[in-house]
């Protein structure tokens, strides 16, 4: 018998793809290493619930050191370099299991993605782990996504899940990030030391004066704090998702902040795809051109992805990734965007049929040249 699951209808009703980040000490009893089954349960609940309500979600999980120190039974306190990633490296196996068996119970599959801050910075990286967690979601699963710590050394001493999600949402283009923490949002002072304070409902802005009101690291476990959240703030918030920081202390806490339960709500500055689109046709210079067909000069106008059968002509020096001008024959521009070859490898498919990329190149190649996500006709932005 199916069961039938309620969607959301509160605050996180008709979003299109939310990121979630879910801290160590939410998911890890103390320091024994021992995970938070129950708790896991009530979010892959909640989970099912967003991917009813229509939304496509990806996880950012820490807890894989946490875990790791636990099994391994290393001492309390700051661990060594060394003794992080051997960790990480014990408990990200368990992690993994632990998110695919409760995933699983909801007949959702996940998917594991490690990556490090410069895997959503340096071009090609961005470009395939971009690639890749798209087609997971096309595909239906929950992309579970942590920091690869076990090799990440600069990640392992600096580095936090809070702004490492922001950089996903921005990266896929989502509508909501969502940090769960152990504080139920912004207070206008820590609430820890000052009784006065009080839960800040929406920020419309990252002002000074909104940053100044963020404290220093929560917990041994944890290594951010409202600081790393109000910075993760600040990138999510530009490249236009809105940000949610609620507590994860409760059980089903998805379902809580859509009860109206307290929570912080930031407002995001523009929406994803015109922040995608401002930052690829914000791009002064461009290394390459290509020329188009009237066919393919249609294609685009419909909101078609550029194929490699409507380019006739490829100029410039230019790497996969690359923001390259597109003309028309007659050498008016018509759009801007991310070309998914090198120079090299896009003459030698230009005018040819998709199905014979990978034959001319002797590798699998991608369908389109320039995917529609990734151009922005002139005139979009109000050129």
């Amino acid at each position: 018998m199916t069961t039938t699951i309620e969607a959301f209808t509160g605050p996180l009703a008709g979003y299109r793809r939310v990121v979630i980040k879910i801290g160590s000490a939410l998911l890890v009893e103390g320091r024994t290493g021992t995970l938070k089954r129950g708790w896991m349960e009530s979010v892959a609940a909640d989970v099912a619930r967003l991917r009813a309500s229509g939304a496509g979600v990806l996880l950012v999980s820490s807890g894989a050191i946490a875990m790791g120190r636990g099994v391994l039974k290393l001492p309390k306190g700051k661990l060594k370099l060394e003794d992080s990633q051997a960790a990480a490296a014990v408990g990200q196996i368990a992690l993994a299991r632990a998110w695919a068996e409760v995933l699983g119970d909801h007949d959702i599959t996940a998917g594991q993605i490690l990556l490090t801050l410069g895997d959503t910075e340096e071009r090609r990286r961005y470009l395939n782990g971009r690639a890749t967690i798209g087609k997971l979601l096309k595909l239906g699963a929950v992309p579970v996504i942590n920091e690869n710590d076990t090799v990440a050394t600069t990640e392992i001493r600096y580095g936090d899940n809070d702004r490492l999600a922001a950089r996903v949402a921005a990266m896929m283009g989502a509508d909501l990030l969502v940090l769960l923490s152990d504080i139920d949002g912004l207070y206008t002072a820590p609430p820890q030391s000052d009784p006065n304070a009080t839960l800040i409902p929406i920020i419309d802005r990252i002002t000074p004066e909104i940053e100044a009101m963020a404290g220093g690291a929560a917990s041994e476990l944890s290594r951010g704090g409202m600081k790393t959240k109000i910075d993760a703030g600040k990138i999510a918030t530009v490249a236009g998702a809105a940000m949610i920081i609620a507590s994860g202390k409760v059980a089903a806490p998805l379902s809580r902040i859509d009860d109206g339960g307290p929570h912080s709500l930031f407002r995001a500055e523009a929406t994803p795809v015109t922040a995608r689109k401002a930052w690829i046709a914000g791009h002064i210079e461009a290394p390459g051109v290509l020329t188009i067909d009237a066919g393919a000069v249609r294609a685009l106008k419909q909101g078609r992805s550029l194929l490699p059968p409507g380019v006739t002509r490829v100029d410039g020096d230019f790497h996969r990734g690359d923001t390259v001008i597109v003309v028309d024959e007659a050498g008016v521009e018509l759009a801007r965007g991310l070309v998914a070859y090198d120079a090299v490898d896009a003459r030698r498919i230009r005018g040819q049929n998709s199905a014979v990329i990978e034959d001319i190149l002797g590798a699998p190649g991608r369908t389109e040249m320039i995917h529609r996500d990734d151009l922005v006709l002139k005139g979009d932005l109000g050129d």
